[in-house]
């Protein structure tokens, strides 16, 4: 077992190739255990990233001008997408699907639904498309 001491600061000071040595790197976050005694134990927090799928749902209005005794035609041109928008309201989203996803799918699920923005980094990719587990914990 290796130590970390707290410096007096209260900074902890790692021996040098610890973290590297447990596989841990900047940004990665960790789980402290209280071991009872006066002492912690820390650990990697393992993380896996899930796909899920919904259907958004809006109520949507139009008003439309027709002739008198007409009313249908006004399905029609909202049917035939020719009706200006009057309003919206969400009424949220149902999820249909969910399921882990490999990390190495990602990237190609993201160029397949995003195609504009394939010529991008995936790193950018990344942090413009997937929520990360600090976007929401601790909010």
């Amino acid at each position: 077992m290796m130590t970390a001491e707290v410096n007096e600061d209260g900074y902890l000071i790692f021996p040098e190739g610890l973290i590297e040595g447990l596989g841990w790197k900047v940004g990665d976050n960790i789980n402290w255990t209280d071991n009872g005694d006066g002492s912690w134990t820390m650990s990697k927090q393992e993380t896996e990233f899930v796909l899920v799928e919904a259907i958004g749902q809006f109520r949507m209005r139009y008003v439309v001008e027709v002739p008198v005794g007409k009313k249908e035609w006004a399905e029609d041109v909202v049917t035939m997408n020719q009706a200006k928008e009057f309003s919206q309201q969400s009424l949220g989203e149902m999820i249909i699907s969910s399921r882990v996803i490999p990390n190495e799918e990602i990237i190609p699920l993201c160029d397949e639904d995003n195609d504009y923005i394939k010529t991008w980094a995936d790193d950018q990719k990344l942090n413009a498309f997937v929520t990360n587990i600090k976007d929401y914990e601790n909010v």
